[in-house]
């Protein structure tokens, strides 16, 4: 079987972690450098990736999601959010990371550059928000399937109070919005859940070839 096919068939939403085992700082970098490498609408990235170690600040968060115990046991929290406020400013800044990066004026690119400006102007505030927060699910993607490479486990959880995670983080002072929280760690031996068959539509229901 190849390999991307056995490690997901490997993942689950673990529900139990062992709290004895802490991620490795290379696996770390690993899985920051996947989530920085994830797909995004015209490469924005119009999100902001809070990771949470200190005890203390984990505790104060798992109130904020509904007291769920993956939060303080798992080894790492990530918090995805999206930028709320997105706009001009970002294009901007965007394109002068390609100038740099690619050695390009950046007069060669304004067409383009007015092009997304335009683009991104025409949307609502909740239509802005609603497209930067789903840029997120993204950045999510490409942790889950790296993490599993690794065999790290991740719950994703949308269960929580953004407004608490905000104004406990400082999100909200950034001009952000929490829109997932991922816990990253290592199953625990107890996790009955790791051993349940996994449940998915078959090719069938879910395909449609056109």
């Amino acid at each position: 079987m190849n390999s991307f096919i056995e490690n997901q068939n490997w993942r689950y939403a673990t529900k139990k972690f062992d709290s004895s085992k802490k991620i490795e700082s290379q696996d770390i970098d690993i899985l920051k450098e996947a989530v920085r490498l994830s797909t995004s609408s015209y490469g924005l990235q119009p999100y902001k990736i809070i990771i949470v170690e200190n005890p203390d600040l984990k505790t104060s968060l798992q109130q904020a999601a509904w007291g769920q115990s993956q939060i303080v046991e798992a080894s790492h929290l990530m918090i995805f959010a999206n930028d709320v406020n997105f706009g001009p400013e970002g294009i901007d800044s965007y394109f002068k990371n390609v100038s740099e990066i690619r050695n390009v004026t950046m007069e060669s690119m304004s067409g383009y550059m007015n092009f997304m400006k335009a683009t991104i102007a025409a949307f609502t505030q909740e239509e802005r928000n609603n497209w930067s927060a789903k840029q997120t699910y993204l950045a999510l993607g490409n942790l889950l399937n790296a993490a599993a490479e690794l065999k790290i486990d991740v719950t994703p959880m949308e269960g929580f109070k953004a407004e608490q995670v905000n104004e406990i983080t400082g999100l909200d002072k950034l001009g952000y919005n929490a829109t997932l929280l991922a816990t990253l760690g290592y199953r625990h031996i107890e996790d009955a859940t790791q051993h349940f068959a996994k449940v998915r539509k078959s090719n069938e229901e879910l395909f449609i070839t056109l």
